[in-house]
């Protein structure tokens, strides 16, 4: 296997098991309009990386957990409804970035970072990825009781004295590092449908939350190698791949689930 698929598909696989459980948090909390905020803020972190000529990966990330605590503070002055400040703060993100973007010498690729470029991911970016993951992956198993209280019921959490402004800023701040590393993989434009599509195919047969984390990371898995295996053989954009492979799997889990008996 050729070195830069062994490296595409392993940063492919790593986010899309990570991206499962979260995920499951995103469908639970109907928090889809955060995840396309924060992608929106990652162009953003690329135009600061590129004027500061600091580590790409390391802008994204600051740029996306600078936004999460900024809609954190936002919603606490209760001024504005939360789907008002989104739509506000994805838009203003984006369009700064693509202004910022300007003023720079190099030569951006927009098409890579908007839709990804999983094949030319280096060792570096995987470093980068796995150790973002790493922490990641280890405090969502140290909140996931903590994240499943206040996500069920978030008034009686709070009746239990379960600090809930810090546990949803904890999970939005997952959520924007997840969101910063995907990026080479699907792209800013794409990044939401990794974290959405895997877990609305585990819902249909799963019982428990757990059961549903597991299956929507084996299906966003599925989803990287199919969408990889296509790119390999078709020359097809390998984010896009990615995604619309998600949505099959969809659309055949919809299908698996209405022919089922019972």
């Amino acid at each position: 296997m050729a070195d830069f698929i062994f490296r595409a598909l392993l940063a492919g696989l790593m986010v899309a098991l990570i991206a499962g459980p979260l995920g499951c948090f995103v469908v639970w909390r109907r928090m889809s309009y955060f995840g396309d905020t924060l992608a929106h803020s990652a162009l953003l972190g690329v135009a600061l990386g590129l004027l500061t000529d600091i580590s790409l990966e390391l802008t994204v990330i600051i740029a996306c957990l600078g936004l999460a605590f900024l809609l954190v503070f936002l919603e606490n002055r209760r001024e504005l409804s939360t789907d008002t400040l989104l739509g506000i703060l994805a838009h203003s993100a984006l369009a700064l970035g693509l202004v910022l973007i300007s003023f720079t010498d190099s030569q951006v690729n927009l098409v890579a970072y908007l839709f990804g470029d999983l094949l030319t991911v280096s060792a570096e970016n995987l470093w980068w990825i796995a150790g973002t993951l790493a922490v990641v992956t280890l405090m969502v198993i140290m909140n996931w009781n903590r994240l499943l209280t206040i996500t069920l019921h978030e008034e009686l959490a709070q009746v239990e004295g379960l600090d809930v402004v810090r546990v949803r800023l904890l999970l939005m701040v997952l959520i924007a590092l997840i969101v910063a590393v995907s990026m080479k993989v699907v792209g800013v434009l794409l990044i939401t449908s990794l974290l959405i599509i895997p877990p609305s195919c585990a819902r249909f047969f799963a019982r428990t939350p757990e059961s549903m984390a597991i299956i929507a990371s084996l299906v966003g898995s599925a989803a990287v190698c199919m969408g990889l295996s296509a790119s390999w053989l078709w020359d097809t954009p390998t984010g896009p791949s990615i995604v619309l492979s998600a949505s099959l799997l969809f659309i055949a889990s919809r299908l698996l689930k209405n022919s089922a008996p019972g």
